[in-house]
């Protein structure tokens, strides 16, 4: 499975754009549909955007949520990334739920996994931004490289993996399934407010959507 990028989006990317399923949404407030799974149901709201173990940035008390679903060796991810943050950043009221989903192979695996094990020295952000921050495909040398130089204590990371080890590919199972559950083909991904956003939206598409997402809401 490849990051798509949506590479040939072109000027009708919104139309791919679509609301999360007639019905999806209870009156009064949001209700995700719930999708059933060998595990149980995966898509409720508490799961997709309240799950406590998965990062947020942004306003964690903000009025619209995008989730992102993201691979740290996805160069569509990487180059979205600072133009996503800027997004959230002049709006001011953007959860930005970071989920990492590593479909690009092994190292891909081990980068959202070692990002995951640094939680617990209060370091993900500065591994994420570390990580999505390089042109060039990561290495675990070059992944261990990054972290080190944003003050991430690698011999720690090691213990963490070891004792959280089973938390950690919980929560990875966990987006995939989530992932998977609402069709997504590749990285980047997203949901914003209600909308499903298959791909790579320009910072003016962004902020559209917020502004439709929030219309939404209140209707």
């Amino acid at each position: 499975m490849a990051g798509s990028g949506n590479k040939g989006f072109g000027p009708t990317r919104r139309a791919a754009l679509t609301l999360i399923g007639a019905g999806a949404f209870a009156a009064g407030g949001m209700s995700l549909a719930r999708t059933a799974t060998n595990d149980g149901e995966v898509l409720t709201e508490a799961k997709v955007l309240r799950d406590p173990d998965v990062p947020v940035a942004g306003n964690p008390d903000g009025n619209v949520s995008i989730i992102e679903w993201s691979d740290y060796n996805c160069p569509y991810c990487r180059k979205l990334e600072p133009e996503l943050r800027q997004v959230v950043q002049d709006d001011g009221k953007v959860r930005l739920v970071l989920k990492d989903w590593p479909i690009l192979g092994p190292v891909s695996v081990t980068a959202a996994r070692i990002a995951l094990a640094t939680k617990y020295q209060n370091k993900y952000h500065q591994a994420h931004d570390a990580m999505m921050g390089v042109s060039s495909r990561l290495t675990e040398s070059r992944i261990n490289e990054l972290l080190a130089s944003v003050g991430v204590d690698m011999d720690r990371v090691k213990g963490d993996l070891t004792a959280h080890g089973k938390d950690i590919d919980a929560i990875l199972k966990r987006n995939n399934d989530q992932a998977e559950a609402f069709g997504f083909r590749g990285t980047p991904s997203f949901i914003v407010g209600k909308y499903r956003v298959p791909g790579v939206l320009s910072m003016t598409e962004f902020e559209q959507v917020i502004a439709d997402a929030r219309k939404a809401k209140m209707n």
